[in-house]
C-alpha cells in the first residue's frame, strides 16, 4: 500500500496496524493528512472565503428572484439556481482540500507482512507504507539455468518439509537474470502458512519429455574406485553386487537408470554408503 499524497500518518479506526495482524478487504488501516505549504494553505483559505461570500450573495439573489417569480422569467431563476449550486460545489471542493484526509484502504484480505510507518510520521507520495500478504495464496519463483526448460514444463511441486504442494505454472520470463531463466508458479493451500515471503524453497519440475529407464532414489548412487557410477544390487542374502549404471536426473529426489539394470533387480536404497565401504 502506498500514499498518493505527501502528509502525516494518523491511526485508523482500530489503531495503527502491526505486523501479523489480519485485515479485511476494504478496511481503513490509517489516514494520511495532506501536508501543504503555509502560503498555499493561505491562498486556499482566501479562495474558500471568497467562494462562501459569493454563495451567500447568490442565495440572497435567488431568494429575491423566487419572490418575484410572477414577473421574472423562469430562465433567470434557473440560472441563479445553477450559479448557487456551482458555488456550493466549488466551496465544498476547496474545503475538502483544506480539511480532507486520504484513507489507506486494504486492497485485499490477508496479514500485515510489513509496516514501515509509525503514528505521526510524515511520508512522501508513492512511499511504501504497508505490505499485505494472503498466506493461502503465494507466488513462487524458480530459477532455471536451462533456457529451454521454460517451454518444457509439464508440472511442478513445492517441497515444504515432508509435504509436497502442487504448483500451477504461470510462465517463463524472456530475459535472463544472473544467467538464469525465472519461472513463475502459483500455489494455494493451508500448508503455505508455514512459509514467509522471500524464503528460499525447493521446486521440483516435471518436464513434458519422457525418459525410458528405472526410477531409483538418488541416494542409491555410489562411486567405485574407478570413479564410475554404481548401484548395489542384492543377489542373495547378505550378498550385494555392484552394477555400473548410466543415469539421468528425474525429479530432484530420484534418478532414471537408463542402462545397467534389468527388471527384477533389487537395488539397495538405504545404507548404500555403508555397503560401499565394504572391501
Amino acid at each position: 500500500m502506498q500514499a498518493t499524497t505527501a502528509g502525516r500518518v494518523e491511526p485508523g479506526p482500530q489503531g495503527l496496524p502491526t505486523v501479523g495482524r489480519s485485515v479485511r478487504k476494504g478496511e481503513v488501516l490509517s489516514w494520511v493528512v495532506p501536508s501543504t505549504a503555509p502560503l498555499e494553505r493561505s491562498v486556499q483559505s482566501a479562495q474558500l472565503a471568497e467562494l462562501r461570500s459569493s454563495r451567500a450573495l447568490a442565495e440572497k439573489r435567488l431568494a429575491r428572484l423566487r419572490e418575484l417569480s410572477d414577473t421574472v422569467p423562469k430562465k433567470e431563476i434557473e440560472a441563479a439556481e445553477g450559479e448557487l449550486a456551482s458555488l456550493a460545489a466549488r466551496a465544498g471542493a476547496v474545503s475538502a482540500g483544506l480539511t480532507g484526509r486520504e484513507a489507506l484502504v486494504a486492497p485485499v484480505a490477508g496479514v500485515i507482512a510489513a509496516a514501515h510507518v509509525v503514528a505521526g510520521q510524515v511520508v512522501d507520495a508513492r512511499e511504501l507504507i504497508y505490505e499485505i500478504v494472503d498466506p493461502g495464496r503465494l507466488s513462487v519463483e524458480a530459477l532455471s539455468f536451462d533456457p529451454e526448460l521454460g517451454a518444457n514444463v509439464g508440472g511442478a511441486t513445492l517441497a515444504i518439509g515432508n509435504e509436497r504442494v502442487p504448483l500451477r505454472f504461470l510462465g517463463a520470463a524472456r530475459t535472463l537474470r544472473e544467467q538464469a531463466l525465472p519461472l513463475s508458479f502459483a500455489a494455494r493451500g493451508a500448508v503455505l502458512a508455514k512459509l514467509a515471503v522471500g524464503q528460499p524453497v525447493k521446486v521440483y519440475v516435471q518436464t513434458l519429455s519422457k525418459v525410458e529407464g528405472i526410477a531409483v532414489p538418488a541416494a542409491s548412487l555410489m562411486k567405485n574406485p574407478s570413479n564410475q557410477t554404481i548401484v548395489w544390487v542384492k543377489t542373495a542374502p547378505e550378498k550385494f553386487e555392484p552394477r555400473i549404471v548410466s543415469v539421468l536426473p528425474l525429479d530432484g529426489v530420484s534418478v532414471a537408470v537408463t542402462s545397467g539394470l534389468k527388471a527384477g533387480d533389487r537395488v539397495a536404497t538405504q545404507g548404500a554408503s555403508l555397503i560401499n565401504q565394504v572391501r
